[in-house]
Order: structure tokens, then sequence, then C-alpha cells
């Protein structure tokens, strides 16, 4: 078992041990599933319509009225 705390921003380092037997790397997708009292986390692969899913919550910060104009015109 690896344990880590959670920051007052909701933010959290995953163990290099458990980075490394899921095979994580810099710019993988993780989705997160709540069953009862457990949290899965589990790495979502290209290959999925879950990667596509995933990628588009990560990149729904970038889904503003702003951003919108910005891009526009391009």
């Amino acid at each position: 078992m690896e344990l880590a705390k959670i920051t007052a921003r909701g933010q959290t380092t995953i163990p290099k041990r458990v980075r490394e037997a899921a095979n994580l790397d810099v710019g993988d997708v993780i989705a997160f599933e709540v069953e009862g009292d457990h949290l899965l986390i589990r790495k979502v692969t290209p290959d999925r319509d879950e990667y596509l899913r995933g990628l588009s919550k990560v990149m729904s910060e970038w889904v503003s009225p702003e951003d919108e104009e910005a891009w526009r015109d391009l």
C-alpha cells in the first residue's frame, strides 16, 4: 500500500512505485471512478473510447467564451 496526501488545492502526487507499476508517464491521461467507498484510478489508453472522453474532460478548461473568441478568426 502506498499513501499520498491531498493538498489544499485538491492535488496529490501518485507515488513513484504506483506510477511504475501502472506504467504511467508524463502526459498520460488517467480516469477516476468512485464505487461505494473505493476510488479507482486507471490509465486511459488511446485505443479506447474512454481516452477521448478523458481527454475531452482534461481539455474542457480551454472551452470558455474567451477561448472561443480568441480562436474564432483563425
